[in-house]
């Protein structure tokens, strides 16, 4: 493996993690999942994000990825955050509205919220730290007891790490 240093210039690779609000279990069920793994497939599509690395667990999700130049992570981030919840919202409306009341919030720019504010993002200086981050995610389902080997768990790229296959198309190697 190629242990290479980035660019400090460029924008570095990031390890994000957002959680549902006070850590519910929204994203138990797979159609929400699905929601994330949509919103993922854009932004790789549309080139605005290049994805080596993801878990979607019931309650938050982990990713490793690098933004692209020409859109701010921050931008990013907002454009994923909203559209998910959005998405989400839109579903519970129509298929669950009472368990849309628990995601009621008293603030002035909205009536619901489903992510919390300012998740984690951390910037990753080289491959090592890379591996480290994507060996945590990849062992989040075997941790919370949803899968007794991580490339069992649906909702993560182990299996693509293990020469598997990468089901929804949109990861890269991060050390090619």
């Amino acid at each position: 493996m190629n242990l290479k240093k980035f660019n400090h210039s460029k924008e570095l690779p990031q390890f994000y993690t957002a959680t549902i609000l006070d850590w519910k279990m929204l994203l138990k069920s797979e159609k929400y999942k699905m929601i994330i793994i949509e919103s993922l497939q854009y932004l790789v599509k549309e080139k605005r994000v290049t994805l080596y690395g993801y878990v979607i667990m019931d309650n938050h999700i982990h990713l490793v990825w690098n933004p692209a130049k020409l859109y701010s992570l921050k931008h990013t981030q907002l454009c994923f955050m909203k559209f998910t919840a959005q998405r989400i919202k839109r579903d519970l409306e129509i298929n669950h509205p009472g368990a849309l009341d628990s995601f009621q919030v008293a603030l002035k720019d909205r009536v619901y919220q489903f992510w919390q504010r300012n998740p984690l993002c951390i910037d990753l200086y080289d491959n090592k730290i890379i591996v480290e981050k994507l060996n945590y995610i990849h062992n989040n389902p075997v941790k919370a007891n949803l899968c007794k080997e991580s490339i069992d768990y649906r909702f993560s790229s182990a299996k693509f790490y293990d020469e598997i296959g990468d089901e929804f198309s949109f990861l890269t190697r991060f050390d090619t």
